[in-house]
């Protein structure tokens, strides 16, 4: 029979049965046992001091068989905030220990000076302080793409219709949001099923902010400022012009406002030639560091057949933007050379040639421009129609008038563009019809008539009036704010300010242009 000897909560040692294999030990080591347990109680003892000490050590009597447990308490007495300190040495007999009664008890003063452990605060009488988490609002940022609207976007948010009715409800300032544009941004924080803040890119500059204020949701149109650079390029032509631009560092964008800029002097398809060089001065917008737009083109130098060819983007006192050439002479003249893109001329202007249908020999008073079924045809000027419809073996044709001298004519189209009438007033580069092969036609192609006082010129080699100059009180103004983009061109091209020639006096830039040709109304 073993024991077990345990401390209870009141500090009172209990001694619990408990079964052990250790019963089938023989009893030779009890004694030995029982007199190491004594010297070990004694050497305990020695080392304890100061407060006032009392040891209870259980001996067997002399009466009784031999003890089956040998137990040392030690208690400490310091005072009524001291607690108690407990240490048990138990000795657990191999036999069938005999009843309590039999063990005597002897009481030991010692006296010796300890330490009092430092007095700790019960864990319930400390303060509770658990950190603050805030409930943040989640943030969801959206690519809009096309068929997206502001119901799926909430929907795949799981914020509820009722959501989308409140932000609509404000009306006029938010009518953007019932039709989003593809690629725009969206960010949207909501929390609890409702909507906080809702940011909607509306372009470059122009972003949409609804946000909730005292459960009321109200909007307004937060402007952004783009980081403007100013960067340059120059490149020499080897292929085609838009292959060069490329190598050069030059974006299909940039390439096509070199085009448009040039168009009036020079036909990129047929006037181009290998060795000629172009050097161009462009902006470039950043939007958080990101690269976001480019262009426009603030001065530009094209070099065709060693003829070189400045112009400079000049913003006039009312407003309107255009691009000059370095005396003041508009780039824009009041035609253009070519009213489509065309791959090939098939027939030139000639007055004797033989017809390829009719086999006959006659004038061709105009340009035949080779192009795809269904390609874009564009006016050359500003104008009005006078003829639309179809006009012999012209097939599907539109005639324009161009002020009091001039007139142009586009024939053999698929289809005339919608709203192209009689009276109708069109602008320089609109859409009047589409390239087509009706009427006396072997392919799809367009015909170009020039006309000027009703006398045909070839369109290829008539020159073409120029457009508004520079007026004479504001060429001064002109004058000062390209001449730094005239020395950049001079850096970039090689060539020094001092050796550039100088522009010509105001009043000679007017009277030259005066005398060169008519203005059109």
């Amino acid at each position: 029979m073993t024991y077990k000897v345990n401390i209870k909560k009141d500090y009172k040692p209990e001694i619990r049965h408990v079964r052990s294999q250790a019963q089938r030990r023989g009893k030779r080591g009890h004694w030995l046992l029982a007199s190491v347990l004594i010297a070990l109680t004694g050497a305990v003892l020695l080392r304890m001091g100061g407060h006032d000490v009392e040891a209870d050590v259980i001996q067997p009597s002399a009466e009784a068989e031999p003890a089956t447990a040998v137990e040392v308490t030690v208690k400490q007495d310091s005072g009524e905030d001291s607690g108690f300190q407990y240490q048990t040495i138990a000795y657990i007999n191999e036999d069938p220990a005999p009843g309590i009664d039999s063990l005597s008890t002897e009481t030991v003063e010692i006296s010796q000076t300890l330490p009092l452990p430092a007095k700790q605060e019960a864990a319930e009488d400390l303060p509770l302080e658990l950190p603050i988490v805030e409930d943040k609002p989640a943030e969801d940022r959206h690519i809009i793409k096309s068929g997206d609207s502001l119901s799926l976007i909430f929907d795949k948010l799981h914020l509820g219709p009722q959501q989308v009715f409140k932000i609509i409800s404000v009306g006029k300032p938010v009518a953007i949001l019932k039709r989003l544009t593809p690629g725009n941004e969206m960010r949207i924080s909501h929390k609890d099923g409702e909507v906080i803040s809702l940011e909607y890119e509306i372009d470059l500059l122009n972003t949409l902010k609804v946000s909730l204020n005292d459960d009321k949701y109200v909007a307004e149109t937060l402007k952004t400022t783009l980081d403007t650079t100013v960067s340059m390029r120059s490149g020499v032509i080897s292929d085609s012009l838009f292959l060069s631009a490329q190598r050069a560092g030059l974006s299909d964008n940039l390439t096509m406002q070199l085009v448009h800029l040039y168009g009036w002097d020079i036909d990129f398809v047929l006037d181009i030639r290998d060795g000629d060089q172009f050097y161009v001065i462009y902006e470039e917008k950043f939007k958080d560091g990101v690269k976001v737009k480019e262009g426009p083109i603030l001065a530009a130098e094209f070099v065709n057949r060693n003829t070189p060819f400045r112009a400079f983007r000049y913003t006039h006192t009312n407003g309107r933007t255009d691009y000059y050439n370095e005396k003041g002479y508009s780039m824009r003249k009041a035609f253009l050379r070519t009213p489509v893109n065309f791959s090939r001329i098939s027939s030139g202007f000639s007055l004797k040639r033989r017809h390829p249908i009719l086999n006959t020999f006659r004038s061709h008073k105009g340009v035949d421009y080779a192009a795809p079924t269904g390609t874009p045809i564009k006016t050359t000027g500003d104008g009005v129609i006078t003829y639309s419809g179809y006009k012999g073996g012209y097939g599907r044709a539109v005639i324009i008038r161009h002020g009091s001298q001039y007139e142009t004519l586009y024939g053999h189209m698929s289809r005339v563009a919608r709203g192209m009438h009689p009276g109708k007033r069109v602008k320089q580069g609109q859409i009047i019809g589409y390239v087509g092969s009706s009427g006396l036609a072997t392919g799809p192609h367009l015909h170009y008539e020039f006309r000027l006082n009703g006398v045909h010129r070839n369109p290829l080699t008539v020159k073409l009036p120029k457009a508004m100059s520079i007026p004479e009180t504001e060429m001064p103004i002109f004058m000062a704010s390209t001449q730094p983009l005239y020395a950049q061109l001079d850096v970039l091209t090689g060539r020094s300010s001092e050796t550039s020639p100088d522009a010509p006096p105001v009043i000679a830039l007017i009277e030259k242009s005066e005398e060169d040709q008519p203005e059109v109304e």
